[in-house]
C-alpha cells in the first residue's frame, strides 16, 4: 500500500492540475495555463517514482501483488498521463483560437 497510495494521489493531482490548466487557457490565462500543466507534469514524475518501484521489483523478480488497489492506482495513473497530454493540445488550440 505504501507504493500504492501516492499513485492514486499523484495521478488525481495531475488530472486536477490539468483540468484546471484548460479552465485557464479557456479565459485567456495562459501563464496560470502553464503552471499548472507544470504541476500537473511534477505530479506525474512523482507518480512514476513509484512505478517504476514495483517494476524494479517485478524485474527482480520480488512478488508484487496485483490487488484491485494496484489497479485502481494503475488506471488513476493513466487518467492523469491522458489528460496531461489532451490538457496541453486544449491549451494550444485556445491560444491559436484567441491569437
Amino acid at each position: 500500500m505504501a507504493v500504492i497510495m501516492p499513485l492514486i494521489m499523484y495521478g488525481g493531482e495531475a488530472k486536477s492540475s490539468a483540468i484546471e490548466a484548460i479552465q485557464a487557457a479557456k479565459v485567456g490565462d495562459f501563464t496560470k495555463a502553464d503552471t499548472a500543466i507544470q504541476a500537473a507534469n511534477e505530479a506525474i514524475v512523482k507518480a512514476h517514482h513509484g512505478q517504476t518501484e514495483l517494476l524494479t521489483k517485478a524485474a527482480n523478480g520480488e512478488a508484487v501483488d496485483v490487488s484491485i488497489y494496484m489497479v485502481h492506482a494503475q488506471d488513476h495513473l493513466m487518467t492523469g498521463i491522458a489528460f496531461v497530454d489532451l490538457a496541453k493540445e486544449i491549451i494550444t488550440l485556445y491560444q491559436v483560437i484567441q491569437g
